[in-house]
């Protein structure tokens, strides 16, 4: 089995919209599937540049815990991702980004860690692409500006195979602790740290 790192990021349920708009925004200009319209269970409705299970029919989540999207995403160059390119992936585009592939995302309206919380679990497709996760500064940069964009308590990156987890960004701030770790000995200990999702 190959590796499946990811990006979890973690909301209040009702900012799920700005998420997924935030992360819309990091698709390529050029539509290459039909848009996906999708109502979550606030209620709000969104269109997507993303796919449903490989597809594009409309998705109603209004009593659904979870849904899963796949989405195609680019990211600014850096040193990780011109490797990347140069080694047989996509290679930069006019405006300077790279398209990567699929990215799925498995969308969780009460998260595991809170249940007062909302995850938006971000995982690359491929082993390859889950190194390139764990090199590129920007692309750990556009996630933890998604969270922080979209109202986010904690960004973690995951290395989904139960081993330590890195807190990339953290109630406000940037940050490179692990779970476990000194600061934070469990899940737990994290989870304590942020604000009641009621207000």
């Amino acid at each position: 089995m190959g590796l499946t790192y990811g990006y979890d990021l973690y909301l209040r349920p009702r900012h799920i919209s700005e998420a997924l708009a935030n992360l819309a925004e990091l698709a390529p200009p050029a539509r290459v599937v039909r848009p996906l319209r999708l109502t979550l269970p606030s209620g709000d409705r969104l269109v997507l540049p993303f796919t449903s299970h490989y597809g594009s029919e409309p998705v109603d989540c209004s009593t659904s815990s979870t849904f899963e999207l796949g989405m195609s995403l680019m990211f600014d160059v850096d040193d990780a991702l011109r490797e990347y390119a140069a080694t047989g992936g996509p290679q930069p585009g006019a405006d300077g980004r790279i398209r990567i592939g699929y990215v799925y995302a498995t969308i969780r309206f009460e998260s595991f860690l809170h249940p007062g919380y909302a995850s938006v679990e971000c995982w690359a497709a491929t082993s390859r692409m889950s190194r390139l996760f764990a090199r590129s500064a920007t692309i750990r940069k556009a996630f933890t500006d998604v969270t922080a964009a979209s109202g986010g308590v904690c960004c973690l990156f995951d290395t989904g195979d139960g081993g330590p987890e890195q807190v990339c960004w953290l109630n406000g701030e940037t940050t490179q602790e692990m779970v476990p770790g000194p600061r934070f000995p469990d899940r737990r200990a994290l989870v304590e740290t942020w604000s009641d999702p009621e207000r």
